[in-house]
């Protein structure tokens, strides 16, 4: 079984790497963070803040939001991957957010996937966001953890397991957001001698 010791420390040794770019989470309002996250989902963080710069500015509530066509959204969001279905899942889920929770996304995994377009990985790095213990595995947690060892497997459901179980509970939020911020600081090969440092402490 993997150190637990050697995990924190090397998930400390990542965080020196960290360049504190924004990422698409980071809203002052919940529901905007719930909604960026799920748009965020196989686009690269920069487009989808400008992506929701212009839609949060337009609609800045999520009951403004619901009331929003079709049409007017995906012509907003175009930019980012899958915007057809994006704009359907988020306009469906700003009704839901509206007439259930009062436009407060509600602090619970379960209900949280329950909402259109919002899956498990985009529920856990909300709950993260709002300080709740919570890992949400992406394309990042997902590739750095197997290769630093952390993990064997490659669903993400898996690897959420593994994680929760080798990292103590209250680092579990740390997990996400500095596996992301590296990824996102060192692209490609450049990862390649960091994650080396990485592997050799003990």
């Amino acid at each position: 079984m993997f150190s637990r010791s050697k995990a924190l420390k090397q998930l400390n040794f990542l965080k020196r790497y960290n360049t504190n770019l924004r990422l698409a989470a980071e809203w002052s309002e919940p529901w905007q963070c719930l909604l960026s996250t799920a748009l965020s989902a196989r686009t690269r963080d920069e487009v989808t803040i400008a992506v929701c710069e212009k839609l949060f500015k337009k609609y800045n509530s999520p009951q403004k939001l619901a009331k929003a066509s079709l049409n007017d959204v995906e012509k907003i969001i175009r930019p980012v991957n899958f915007y057809r279905n994006k704009s359907k899942n988020i306009l469906e889920c700003a009704k839901m957010l509206s007439k259930q929770y009062g436009g407060n996304p509600p602090h619970d995994l379960k209900k949280l996937i329950e909402l259109p377009g919002i899956g498990r990985k985009t529920a856990n790095v909300f709950l993260s966001e709002m300080g709740e213990d919570a890992i949400g595995v992406d394309t990042h947690v997902s590739r750095i953890s197997q290769k630093l060892g952390w993990t064997k497997n490659k669903t993400p459901e898996k690897i959420e397991k593994d994680l929760e179980n080798l990292f103590p509970k209250n680092k579990w939020s740390k997990v996400n957001i500095t596996l992301v911020q590296f990824g996102r600081a060192y692209r490609g090969k450049k990862q390649i001698p960091v994650l080396k440092e990485a592997m050799k402490i003990k």
